[in-house]
């Protein structure tokens, strides 16, 4: 017995094209979602194989990630991105805070801005687009071109497992390095913001120290820490799967990069949302008085 949908009935009889188009548009978004999903539990499924199997490769690609290789290498990879990045992002911290809060007398309090936006806003954005423009693309980039001069399907010919070996390997990789690197970049956000205040704009060092000591709650650095690593997680992830599912030559790997840095930009945003929603809801957890 053959079965008929109505797709294939509309097709047959040619009408309503345009809801024909929108619905296999939407019928291939769903499948799109679906195979990322399975490949992205794949991957981490594998993660320990990869550590046990290949922690030469783990090691590489850390390293690698953290001070890059060839041409990237002259300016330190992704360590001098991310603190690049991060120091622009404190001093301009704390123009802004010194600037607006003296507009209503309470200058004294830019300690306070920069250990409370750095921290749970700015330093873990910043870096999430750090890796998402250096580790992430360059993964895409990678992967796609193994794809596409068929290395992966030499692989699977050599009964090793593509996944583990290519996918896992680098998600692992960008884990690990993340820490150290957010750190860097963290510590760096600090001193741009104590720096433009107290040297640049002449505050006392013993004020802003005081407000930004006060202000700056370990418990809010923990969690910044998880929530760059739910970052660096789904960056991996998003762009191993474009480069993985590349094709097309290498415009489908450029293409493949673009798709994967705008979903994954995305993700660092939304992350960033859902997390201060979750942790600080409206009050922000924090009482100012006097």
């Amino acid at each position: 017995m053959i079965e008929v949908t109505l797709s294939d009935s509309l097709a047959q009889i040619g009408k309503f094209g345009r809801t024909r188009a929108r619905v296999a548009r939407t019928s291939r978004s769903i499948d799109d979602v679906g195979r990322q999903a399975v490949f992205f539990a794949r991957a981490i499924a594998h993660i320990p194989w990869a550590i046990r199997k290949h922690p030469k490769e783990v090691l590489r690609l850390v390293a690698e990630i953290s001070m890059g290789t060839g041409a990237l290498a002259v300016i330190g990879g992704t360590v001098a991105v991310v603190g690049f990045l991060t120091l622009a992002s404190g001093g301009t911290i704390a123009i802004q805070g010194f600037s607006s809060l003296g507009n209503i007398g309470v200058e004294a309090l830019t300690g306070f801005f920069s250990a409370f936006i750095n921290v749970r806003i700015a330093a873990p954005v910043i870096a999430g687009i750090g890796l998402s423009a250096t580790i992430g693309a360059g993964s895409t980039a990678q992967i796609g071109a193994m794809r596409i001069s068929e290395e992966i399907d030499a692989l699977e010919s050599m009964a090793i497992s593509s996944v583990p070996y290519v996918v896992s390997t680098r998600v692992t990789a960008g884990m690990l390095a993340i820490l150290p690197l957010y750190s860097l970049a963290l510590v760096g956000s600090f001193l741009a913001g104590r720096f433009t205040t107290v040297v640049l704009f002449g505050q006392s060092s013993g004020l802003y120290d005081h407000y930004f000591t006060t202000f700056l709650d370990p418990v809010d650095v923990a969690w910044s820490f998880v929530q760059v690593l739910v970052m660096a997680l789904l960056v991996m992830l998003i762009h191993t799967y474009y480069g993985y599912n590349a094709s097309g030559g290498p415009s489908g790997v450029g293409t493949a990069v673009g798709r994967g840095v705008r979903l994954s930009l995305i993700c660092v945003v939304a992350v960033t949302l859902l997390v201060s929603l979750a942790l600080y809801g409206g009050s922000g957890n924090f009482n100012l008085s006097g």
